[in-house]
């Protein structure tokens, strides 16, 4: 079932994100080599307390941590370990949830471990502009699920990526996964409208390059199949009278 919220509730909605925002940036700028990624579990955890919040993702259907953190071809869902350290000229995806007042935020980056490849920083670049390429599609009233996820997807693949379809984004509120689903592909035309008052999380999900990907053995860590590098660029959005507002940047 689709909520559709109030001013007042997409407010709560607002600092929600807006905390999420300032964990991911956080992270950014600790994001170096020889970091654990359960140092970095650990100060995101902090900040979000610290903002009178919760983090949506600890114990979330059972995940042992406060964000997901995730290593090069991992996709998304990766579990903080203190011995999983980071290594220059790794990408590392941080998806971070946050709740206050009982509203949900919800936002990922992909961000550089020092020096890169041209090719993983085009992959980072690209992913991004694919969140904004879908989202610069939607009027409110007429656009379609299928055209949010066809310019996604036409976006993404005229790079040659591929596009995961296993994995997608999805309507949030009091709840962290809300109806509806969100898909990162699609066709024009087809699919639900997006009206005012709806609050989804937009997330494409890119790989380098096929869009097969397989779950590991721990039940959560998602990688491509054939194990190059995948990016992930996600907001939560909010559809307003005046149009598209990105809550979480």
């Amino acid at each position: 079932m689709i909520t559709i919220k109030s001013d007042s509730q997409i407010a709560y909605m607002r600092k929600a994100n807006q905390i999420v925002r300032d964990t991911l940036n956080l992270l950014r700028e600790h994001t170096k080599a020889g970091v654990s990624t359960l140092e970095l579990n650990k100060l995101a955890h902090e900040y979000i307390l610290s903002q009178k919040a919760k983090p949506s993702f600890l114990h979330y259907n059972g995940f042992p941590a406060s964000i997901c953190v995730s290593v090069d071809c991992e996709v998304v869902h990766g579990i903080p370990s203190k011995h999983k350290i980071l290594q220059e000229g790794q990408i590392v995806s941080y998806d971070c949830g946050a709740i206050y007042e009982g509203w949900h935020g919800d936002a990922a980056r992909t961000v550089a471990v020092g020096l890169i490849t041209p090719e993983c920083q085009q992959l980072i670049d690209v992913t991004e502009q694919c969140f904004f390429k879908g989202v610069e599609s939607i009027i409110p009233g007429v656009t379609r699920l299928g055209d949010l996820g066809h310019a996604i997807q036409f976006y993404a693949e005229s790079f040659g990526y591929g596009v995961v379809r296993e994995l997608v984004g999805h309507g949030i509120g009091r709840q962290m996964h809300e109806d509806p689903e969100v898909p990162n592909f699609g066709t024009q035309g087809h699919g639900m409208r997006l009206s005012e008052g709806m609050t989804i999380a937009v997330e494409p999900m890119i790989n380098m390059g096929t869009e097969r990907v397989d779950w590991m053995e721990d039940g959560w860590t998602v990688k491509t199949h054939d194990r190059k590098p995948s990016a992930h660029y996600e907001n939560t959005i909010a559809i307003t009278s005046n149009g598209i507002e990105i809550l979480s940047l």
